[in-house]
């Protein structure tokens, strides 16, 4: 038996890789991540102008040239936005700038100037719409600047001034030993993207892969000459093996593809940043670091693994005993619209799970084998769950997977040779029943 079941895997496995289909949809999936995490590389080797210098001309009635310069340029440092910017003091007309505008269209004019009633006030010229990220850079550093000259207007001394400018120091306590970091809603927004979506869009693969699959046996009659050499509960456990490690191998890949899609940024980089991430991924990063987060996570690392190959294996013997009971693959279509709703549940519980705080239905649905998947994972990384009711819920998937494998092998002894579509649901009851 131990033979026929690894040949068949073997062979299913293969049948599912070895294809021209898995091949370039790989492809396609490396080249689409480079592509999206080195965007603006790409766009400037194709003659884009990301990387294009322009110029802010400031024409400065206020003597405040040197800290809105600084400050600005801080600004954009510190957010690595895309356009380089270089600012500079003009002696030339308002008008003459305006004139130059029409050469050299992505140049940008700041006019400042005294008021009686607000100290300063200020004019932004451009000959185009000026992107956002650069517009409130502009602004945030003009504030500053109306900021700094009302103190220096006030009478107040430098060390008073600098009092008041000093940030707010502000420090999060958080009473769950389990959680030690900040901006938790950034972290389960990265669960989200990073595990939660693949996983989403992996378990919706596999569904597909196995009503294919053993419809199209059922179709060509071949399963009855499978059957007739190895035993029902062999093939089962033959197609659960092969299409849990087939979603399991392109998991692996995706987790690859995006790691060397950044660690390519990363090069391009050079420097000394060359094997960092840098901009908004690098903070974010940062962050994470900072949270505590990782080492939460690598503690519950192998109850978040297990949890996910027994809700896969769940999923795969779900489908194969619905794709076991129809006849052609649009049967099977309507039969997994359950599965299709208990995946979609699950997914935006995962997503809203930051506004269930503390409440005991997140927690309790935690617990519910083919959601706990989707949600405990976030759960676990917000702190709104231990390690300890994270290993629960991975121990009732797994009772839950069992089960699931007892009885409904059960049904796909009788489904795999039904070719009849009516009377379905009674036949599949009854085989309940059956030993």
């Amino acid at each position: 038996m131990k033979d026929k079941l690894k040949f068949l895997t073997k062979q299913s496995l293969k049948k599912k890789i070895d294809t021209k289909w898995f091949k370039g949809v790989n492809i396609l999936l490396l080249v689409l991540l480079l592509f999206l995490a080195n965007m603006d590389r790409v766009v400037t080797f194709f003659g884009g102008d990301f990387e294009g210098e322009k110029n802010i001309y400031v024409l400065d009635e206020v003597n405040g040239f040197d800290f809105f310069s600084n400050t600005f340029l801080a600004s954009s440092k510190s957010l690595e936005e895309i356009n380089n910017y270089k600012v500079l003091k003009s002696s030339l007309s308002l008008e003459s700038l305006k004139k130059s505008l029409e050469e050299n269209k992505e140049d940008i004019i700041v006019s400042l100037s005294f008021d009686e009633t607000n100290f300063m006030k200020a004019e932004i010229i451009s000959f185009d719409e000026v992107n956002m990220m650069t517009k409130q850079m502009l602004i945030s550093s003009l504030n500053s600047l109306k900021e700094t000259m009302a103190f220096q207007n006030s009478g107040l001394t430098e060390d008073e001034i600098l009092s008041l400018k000093t940030p707010v120091s502000v420090t999060s306590t958080y009473l769950n030993s389990e959680v030690q970091g900040e901006n938790q809603e950034l972290i389960a927004s990265l669960a989200i993207l990073v595990i939660i979506l693949p996983c989403f869009f992996l378990i919706i693969m596999l569904v597909q892969m196995i009503g294919a699959e053993v419809n199209d046996e059922k179709t060509t009659r071949s399963m009855e000459i499978i059957i007739s050499n190895v035993s029902p509960k062999t093939h089962f456990l033959s197609k659960i093996y092969a299409s849990t490690l087939f979603v399991l191998i392109q998991g692996a890949l995706l987790l690859f593809y995006g790691f060397l899609a950044f660690l390519l940024r990363g090069v391009f980089a050079g420097g000394s940043d060359s094997l960092m991430l840098t901009g908004s991924v690098g903070e974010i990063l940062q962050v994470v670091r900072d949270s505590g987060i990782i080492n939460i996570l690598l503690q519950g690392l192998p109850f978040i693994l297990l949890l996910f190959v027994f809700s896969f294996i769940s999923y795969a013997i779900l489908a194969g005993v619905l794709a076991s009971m129809t006849t052609s693959i649009e049967d099977f279509q309507q039969l997994q619209t359950p599965i299709m709703l208990i995946i979609m549940v699950g997914y935006y519980l995962a997503i809203m799970a930051s506004q269930f705080e503390g409440a005991f239905f997140i927690k309790a649905v935690s617990y519910i084998p083919m959601l706990s998947f989707l949600l405990s994972p976030v759960l676990y990384t917000l702190g709104q769950i231990t390690i300890i009711e994270l290993g629960i819920s991975t121990l009732i998937t797994g009772i839950f997977t069992f089960v699931l494998f007892r009885y409904g092998l059960r049904i796909y002894k009788v489904g795999i040779l039904n070719y009849s579509s009516t009377k379905l649901w009674k036949k599949m009851f009854r085989s309940l029943k059956r030993k």
